[in-house]
């Protein structure tokens, strides 16, 4: 079975799989039956998740229901107990919108939802990250998670985001991380599917982020001005929820404007 999950993940591209994963939840929802996990997105409960993972197959990790792995069951309760995401007028740019959250935001009426990607067929634009047609200032919040490490200049993709936030909004922006990596790996040279799988360990990743990567986006401006929300979550819930065991789950903020008159 994990060798299936590598295979599917690996070879299918990422636009046909969120078209087959619609047809995948129809019937995968009636499995697992039971109470011991349970996800705070779609609120429905589990024996076990499911399993899921490109290079490593993770086990209870995917919601047969809304199709949620650990990161996003992470954001939806930091977006919820950190933010008010859910309750306050925002305007909310999504890029590469995640199936677990596109439908539940776009319902949201305090929300004025836009979504963006470069191939996915449910995304409001057809853009690329590292040039966003949007205004500056626009934006009270960004989502963009595992993104940056497919782009081919990921300083250019945060600049264009934090361009486009408003004075003080948030972003979102969890990529892979490699705890035992001290410092980003990279290698522009390397190009082909098949040594960014060896070198990258996925077909189209570009670089391996260590535990530098919030210094990479302190250093295009962004600030963190709080602690790691996973941090502070208790046992039974990071358990109960099947979150990830480690993660920098940060709301990277955008500085206020300066006051030049003081």
């Amino acid at each position: 079975m994990d060798s299936l999950v590598k295979i599917a993940l690996n070879t299918i591209p990422r636009r046909y799989l969120i078209r087959l994963s619609y047809l995948f939840r129809k019937f995968s929802r009636y499995t697992n039956r039971g109470n011991d996990v349970e996800c705070p997105v779609c609120g429905n409960h589990y024996r076990k998740f499911l399993r899921y993972g490109y290079h490593v197959v993770r086990k209870n990790s995917l919601c047969p229901n809304c199709l949620s792995l650990e990161r996003h069951r992470l954001v939806w309760l930091y977006l919820k107990e950190r933010t008010g995401f859910f309750t306050q007028p925002m305007k909310v740019l999504h890029i590469a919108p995640e199936q677990p959250f596109l439908e539940r935001f776009r319902k949201l009426e305090n929300l004025d939802y836009i979504t963006a990607d470069l191939d996915s067929p449910i995304a409001d634009y057809k853009c690329d990250v590292q040039e966003l047609p949007f205004h500056e200032n626009e934006f009270d919040a960004v989502i963009c998670n595992h993104v940056m490490e497919h782009v081919d200049d990921d300083t250019r993709a945060m600049s264009e985001i934090l361009r486009v936030m408003k004075p003080g909004a948030f972003a979102i922006l969890l990529v892979p991380l490699y705890f035992e990596r001290k410092t980003t790996y990279e290698d522009p040279s390397i190009v082909s599917p098949r040594e960014r799988a060896k070198h990258f360990l996925q077909y189209d990743h570009k670089r391996l982020y260590g535990t530098d990567y919030p210094d990479r986006l302190k250093k295009v401006g962004f600030i963190i001005p709080e602690k790691n929300f996973l941090e502070e979550i208790d046992v039974y819930r990071k358990k109960r929820y099947a979150l990830p065991e480690k993660e920098f789950m940060y709301g990277y903020r955008k500085p206020e404007k300066i006051d030049l008159k003081n």
